[in-house]
């Protein structure tokens, strides 16, 4: 592997203002209260475009607020791309004019998200770059700094957006570990891998059932950032993520519509990495964990059936209902290690678990599922923060006579359209132990987006909030 990373087309450079000598500047204002032929439409990222500059809208005044700014960075960026611009300044004083805090981070994140260009495997790919020079005033010392942050911020969610793109061809868990290793390499991280033979002497009967389709057997993935305690003794923040490197449902086979971007079930896993590469870069003081709990779901005769009774790390057994309910397979077995063996302030789950809550949700908010109040309302408000939304659902004890098993301590399946996100949750309840605060996140409906011709475009979701959630940890 020559690089862990594809070199963004969109550079971020601070320059003095005295000293920048180009012409085209872009500037984001509010929109008119009227139609105004000197200024953009009233849509957010709306653009009018001059000579010397190129206007973009950041939406009415008065309904001003970051996620706008940010959606206007995006759009920004598309416009930048698509007439050919390689230079153009944005001055830190027009974004200090629209009186929102944080405004210049939220403008230019949009913009390094909205150059993400996944063409590594195109024969002619556009390697063309734009310089977008952040224009400071004398005496600026904070806007370099925040730059900074911006770019290992976004650094990490695009890294969770490339690797959710890449081909099952190309990333599978043996590989996935490979790279994860790489990355902990480049990053200071400390990289463990337990691989099919140290999961089998461990008991992860549920993980390891879910690849056992496959030529590439599970593997389950960890990176450690120590923060500020080098003993490694303090309890850590542990993050986990579903990473499916290919899900064809098994036996219980998903349609040819269904399984068309069924590399993007890998996105929790992925967007766990990104956190992790973050964590490093920023050199958090918190200790973090993270999980990747990765498997290739595929047929064969030695693949996992419905009514096979599995064994769990946990010692529970679980009757297969689905095949495709294979995320929580894999998951359950990460909970278990995480509250039982790295003795946790709080576990934090990732993945694209369910179609029930693209159903209920849609893709405007994740949908957050928790044992512990206070760790929900800490990640709700970190979602608020960042623009990254939740909606808490509940788990009611109730709902787990939908999975209660009768051959088996459960199953991993209700086998009916009923409260469908809610018993993935419920499901991934019975596994994490010793009473841990848990929030499980199922992003199936914001780990991708349409993305006009392409189809699916990963997000990174994911990455923003729980970061937002560690950096305000007390």
């Amino acid at each position: 592997m020559t690089q862990l990373q594809i070199p963004s087309k969109l550079v971020l450079k601070t320059t003095p203002k005295a000293d920048w000598q180009g012409t085209l500047t872009l500037l984001p204002v509010p929109a008119p209260q009227m139609p105004n032929p000197d200024k953009p439409g009233q849509q957010v990222g709306d653009i009018l475009a001059g000579p010397n500059q190129v206007i973009v809208s950041v939406g009415p005044a008065e309904k001003l607020r970051t996620a706008n700014i940010r959606k206007a960075g995006i759009s920004a960026a598309a416009w930048l791309i698509k007439h050919g611009v390689t230079a153009i300044g944005l001055s830190v004083s027009a974004l200090d004019h629209l009186k929102i805090d944080d405004a210049l981070e939220a403008f230019c994140e949009g913009l390094s998200l909205g150059a993400f260009d996944f063409n590594l495997y195109k024969s002619k790919a556009d390697d063309s770059i734009i310089n977008v020079f952040i224009l400071t005033e004398e005496g600026d010392a904070s806007s370099a700094e925040k730059i900074m942050r911006v770019d290992t911020l976004v650094s990490g969610v695009n890294l969770a957006r490339e690797w959710s793109h890449e081909p099952p061809n190309v990333i599978n868990p043996i590989t996935l570990a490979e790279r994860a290793q790489a990355l902990a390499a480049k990053t200071g991280l400390r990289y463990t891998v337990f691989d099919q033979d140290i999961l089998k002497q461990m008991g992860a009967g549920a993980i390891l059932s879910v690849g056992l389709g496959s030529k590439t057997p599970s593997q389950m993935i960890l990176l450690e950032h120590a923060g500020k305690d080098k003993s490694g003794d303090s309890p850590p923040v542990v993050v986990i993520g579903k990473a499916i490197t290919f899900d064809t449902g098994g036996y219980s086979l998903k349609n040819k519509q269904g399984i068309v971007g069924m590399k993007f079930d890998k996105c929790g896993g992925m967007a766990v990495l990104g956190i992790m590469q973050v964590v490093a870069a920023l050199n958090l003081p918190v200790r973090v964990i993270g999980i990747v709990a990765a498997a290739e779901n595929m047929i064969s005769s030695n693949a996992y059936r419905p009514n096979d009774i599995i064994t769990s790390l946990s010692g529970k057994t679980i009757e297969i209902i689905s095949t495709d309910a294979e995320g929580r397979m894999v998951l359950s077995d990460a909970l278990t290690y995480a509250s039982t063996e790295l003795k946790p302030r709080a576990i934090i789950d990732l993945a694209t678990l369910t179609g029930g809550v693209v159903t209920a949700l849609g893709q405007v908010r994740a949908g957050l599922m928790s044992n512990n109040n206070d760790l929900a309302d800490e990640l709700i408000s970190a979602g608020e923060r960042c623009d990254e939304l939740l909606w808490r659902l509940p788990l009611d004890e109730e709902y787990f006579e939908l999975i209660k098993g009768s051959d088996s301590d459960l199953k991993n399946s209700a086998g009916k359209p009923l409260a469908s996100a809610i018993v993935g949750g419920t499901f991934l309840k019975q596994f994490v132990l010793n009473d841990i605060p848990w929030a499980h996140i199922d992003i199936a409906g914001m780990a991708t987006v349409e993305s006009g011709l392409r189809g699916n475009s990963a997000t990174g979701y994911g990455v923003r909030l729980l970061i937002d959630y560690l950096q305000n940890l007390s």
